[in-house]
């Protein structure tokens, strides 16, 4: 009975705050909330089909629960570099996009995409440039012409200039997300 209390409550929270059109970067929760998350997340099992998100979806998705069990404190502890993101910013990024290739059953993606999604909000990346494509656990979508991503682990985070691919990030950053995502943008890869 109490964690449907506590779903419940986390339920009516999260409900009631959809109202608002926050952006990521402003999304925060307090220590008890976080608690009460961790409780949540530790009792959902995202192995299970049933939590998968497969195909095209908005960031706002992971924002909400079950999701946001695990986005929100992932988002919210990275501590990025901020030299990285001070070049980030001075990148032109309008003929950038991105595709973030996730599975929400994925330990890897769910400990990297909102740290990702924290980088780009840091250093002012339209999040109308970014598309999230979830996959299943045989890294398949069901999208148009997905076997053209050649996916083979998730998450995996591709970075388009010009609608053409300049460079991937793969399951883990080789140094850290931002710097990885300068050394693409610079040639330094």
């Amino acid at each position: 009975m109490k964690n449907i209390s506590v779903f419940l409550i986390l339920f009516l929270f999260w409900f009631t705050g959809c109202r608002t059109s926050k952006p990521v970067a402003q999304i925060s929760t307090s220590v008890d909330q976080q608690a009460a998350l961790d409780t949540a997340s530790r009792e959902i099992d995202f192995s299970d089909q049933a939590t998968w998100i497969l195909g095209y979806f908005n960031l706002y998705r992971l924002q909400q629960l079950p999701y946001s069990t695990w986005f929100t404190s992932e988002y919210d502890d990275y501590k990025y570099n901020s030299d990285a993101i001070d070049r980030l910013k001075v990148i032109g990024k309008s003929d950038l996009t991105l595709k973030i290739i996730m599975g929400t059953w994925c330990s890897d993606s769910r400990r990297e995409v909102p740290r990702f999604v924290r980088v780009l909000n840091a250093c002012d990346f339209a999040q109308d440039k970014v598309q999230l494509i979830g996959v299943d656990n045989e890294k398949n979508s069901p999208i148009a012409n997905f076997d053209s991503f050649n996916i083979q682990r998730v998450p995996t985070i591709i970075i388009y200039k010009n609608n053409i691919e300049i460079g991937r990030i793969i399951e883990t950053p080789k140094t850290s997300l931002e710097q990885d995502m300068v050394n693409i943008l610079t040639g330094n890869e």
